[in-house]
């Protein structure tokens, strides 16, 4: 299967907003499942660095060590810190988050891609400037559910 023809598949997933689909083609059997965001451990157990960049780790147990989660980009495409130009960012460092709380948005195939957290916190890190491309497994920003410390 040629690279054009992987991307073509990988864009009508993004255009019909398909989370699985399953391609055979003259005996190749391919598989593409769409990865929700999610946070990843800081490998260095401390605050973030420039040592987190890169493809994310393996998915797994962390070791329960507590500390700041970096959010990774789920998909390749433009990065936008607020809901629009003339808008606040949905985030500043020192914001208190909630589970659920959009975070950024991802602009990939014209389709909006809100980025939630996964848990309480506070935001640490922010890696990522308004209008920036990012690739698969970069780092977004940092959330520290330690330092949640209020209803």
């Amino acid at each position: 299967m040629a690279d054009d023809e992987l991307k073509r598949f990988l864009a009508l997933m993004a255009e019909h907003d398909l989370e699985e689909m399953e391609v055979e083609q003259a005996g190749l059997r391919v598989r593409f499942r769409k990865r929700a965001a999610r946070a990843l451990p800081v490998t260095s157990g401390g605050p973030p660095s420039e040592a987190d960049g890169g493809a994310p780790p393996a998915t797994g147990d962390s070791g329960g060590a507590p500390g700041p989660r970096v959010m990774r980009a789920p998909i390749v495409g433009t990065a936008y810190r607020a809901p629009a130009p003339d808008q606040a960012p949905f985030v500043e460092v020192g914001a208190r988050v909630r589970k659920g709380q959009v975070l950024c948005l991802i602009e990939a195939m014209k389709l909006m891609h809100e980025i939630d957290a996964e848990e309480d916190g506070t935001v640490v890190a922010i890696f990522i400037e308004n209008g920036q491309a990012v690739e698969y497994g970069e780092r977004l920003l940092a959330i520290d559910p330690a330092r949640d410390s209020g209803p």
